[in-house]
């Protein structure tokens, strides 16, 4: 990479330094450790990045001290024009914009967008559905983080993709890297009759504040939000590095009645950790000042040399909560309340496939319709004929959700049955109680390097076995992740699958640990390993021996989550087991 000055900056730069060196006097010029121009020698220091010295930054750090990825737009265009790839330093800043080259699984970029909330319009809806057939592989993937990706892009087509994407009121902007991932919110938000608080305006007001800071981009590592309505869906704020959960405060606590938001932090499953309180309890207007305080102190302390050690979770760890309290509020213009968790009103329990299924809304004779995506993939047609169902029989309006599913708001009650049998047309489904309806999966080594099994393929392949053979009255989440990254979440479903090599003979082959027994919210838990790498193969047997010994042992209408808590790791592999 080029990275001359040319004549005019140097010129510039030539005059500037002149001017200040005439200024104080002498011809050295240093830096202090704020970063401030000093004339005195014993106060320069060697240059650094938040306080840490250059030499001792991780390869990505350097990256983006040598070029926000911001920055990289030109290189984009050119790359664009030439139609080829990025070389490495500008493969880690082309994610600054949401484009991965995601080689050597496809020779392709991959495109993740944001989608504020996790709220869409219908028009948006299908002009993703052009840019899939337009630009990519011919079919989009709703994520666990309430979004979309989009595969099989060439170099050729990534302007016309951004644009496009800019055209209809999206962005990717930040999506990718170091940054601010996507802000998810309570799917229902809005139209939920169980919800404390609409969030979806905070959530927006959040993605908006992030687009609009510059200084905001180039993170530590990776961070989430999540903003939660205490409705009926969880949006698993507790796995967020900061999570805002929607609570009642009643008279007589010593604050004034209202609703406010408590805070969580420190959310990360792949390192089987939930969210915490905190203590706080803020105004619903503090929350968008707070977390930009929180993130800025993050962002000026979080380990740059250390990739393993760059998230939110062990500056805090290092700190203690109190201390990252204490230097977030330096950066407030208001005072911080706290109250004891159990002082503010018992919010109403979620429900575990509410995503799924027909419901009604706050809205009398008025539903809302949560519609099956297996593993949330879609072709063009099937998302330009939800987009026409949303516009025909709802609001335009479609709802993201954070199990790679999606909800159709604001259906007259006269209209149900026609949208159900039109969902079911497309090739989806709404019903709640079947293996797919809590399918989830990450992209698999179809898509991503990291991945050891193709877990959409195998998850659509299990589904089919399960629900031929087994029939269940309780609903289940089955999650599949390729790698230890744990983009599926697989720690916190009933069944979780992580994909491993498995040795057959001479052979090694595509297979998977099951952990059984996580969830989220009221429900929350870490699942435990049951059963070591076991090949695909076998692994659908021993996935209906598991879910026919649940049938056949549990006590009434026991959940499976609840059953498979009841019993100990060595009970359930004996319970499981061939011979049982």
């Amino acid at each position: 990479m080029n990275t001359a000055f040319a004549s005019h900056q140097k010129q510039y730069l030539e005059g500037f330094f002149a001017g200040v060196n005439q200024r104080v006097g002498m011809p050295f010029l240093g830096q202090n450790a704020q970063g401030q121009f000093t004339d005195d020698p014993a106060q320069a220091t060697e240059e650094s990045v938040y306080g840490t010295p250059l030499d001792e930054l991780c390869k990505e750090e350097l990256i983006k001290h040598e070029q926000n990825g911001l920055d990289v737009w030109d290189t984009i265009v050119k790359n664009s024009e030439l139609d080829q790839f990025p070389e490495a330093a500008d493969m880690f800043r082309y994610k600054f914009y949401g484009l991965f080259h995601v080689k050597p699984a496809q020779d392709s970029f991959m495109l993740r967008t944001r989608v504020a909330g996790c709220a869409l319009k219908s028009y948006q809806l299908t002009g993703l559905a052009e840019i899939a057939e337009d630009f990519g592989g011919g079919y989009a993937d709703i994520t666990t983080r309430g979004n979309f990706q989009i595969r099989e892009i060439m170099p050729r087509n990534t302007i016309s993709t951004l644009i496009k994407l800019d055209e209809i009121g999206l962005t990717s902007k930040g999506s990718g890297a170091d940054n601010l991932r996507n802000v998810t919110a309570s799917p229902t938000s809005g139209f939920d009759p169980e919800e404390v608080l609409d969030v979806l305006p905070y959530a927006k007001a959040m993605h908006h504040y992030i687009l609009n800071n510059r200084d905001l981009y180039g993170l530590p590592r990776k961070f989430n939000i999540a903003f939660d309505s205490g409705g009926r869906v969880s949006v698993c704020a507790d796995t967020n590095d900061i999570a805002f959960y929607a609570v009642r405060v009643d008279e007589g606590q010593g604050v004034e009645p209202g609703i406010y938001f408590r805070v969580q932090l420190c959310g990360i499953t792949g390192h089987k950790q939930f969210a915490k309180d905190c203590g706080l309890l803020i105004k619903p207007s503090e929350a968008v000042p707070l977390a930009a305080a929180m993130i800025r102190v993050f962002i000026e302390n979080g380990d740059r040399t250390n990739r393993k050690k760059a998230r939110l979770k062990y500056l805090v760890d290092d700190w203690g909560v109190d201390k990252f309290l204490d230097e977030t509020k330096k950066k407030l213009t208001f005072a911080l309340e706290t109250l004891a968790l159990d002082q503010c009103a018992p919010r109403a329990g979620t429900q575990q496939h509410g995503h799924i299924g027909v419901y009604d809304e706050r809205a009398a004779d008025y539903y809302y319709i949560g519609v099956v995506v297996p593993v949330g993939r879609m072709l063009p047609e099937q998302m330009k004929a939800i987009a026409k169902i949303a516009d025909q029989y709802g609001r335009g309006d479609i709802r993201l959700t954070a199990w790679q599913n999606l909800i159709i708001p604001g259906i007259r009650k006269e209209y149900v049955d026609t949208v159900k049998a039109a969902i079911v047309e497309i090739g989806f489904h709404y019903k709640s109680t079947t293996i797919s309806g809590g399918l989830i999966a990450c992209t698999g080594n179809a898509g991503c390097k990291f991945a050891a099994s193709n877990t959409k393929s195998h998850a659509v392949q299990l589904a089919d076995y399960l629900e031929a053979n087994i029939q269940l009255d309780q609903p289940i989440n089955i999650h599949l992740t390729g790698c230890h990254h744990s983009c599926a979440q697989h720690y916190i479903g009933d069944i979780g699958l992580i994909g491993a090599k498995v040795k057959v003979g001479d052979e090694s082959v595509e297979g998977y640990a099951v952990v059984l027994g996580g969830g989220v919210e009221e429900r929350q838990a870490i699942a435990h390993e049951v059963f070591a790498g076991t090949a695909f193969e076998d692994l659908k047997p021993l996935l209906m021996r598991v879910l026919q010994t649940y049938l056949s042992k549990r006590e009434g209408q026991e959940t499976f989550w609840q059953f498979s808590r009841r019993h100990s790791v060595e009970e359930l592999q004996a319970m499981f087991s061939i011979a049982a």
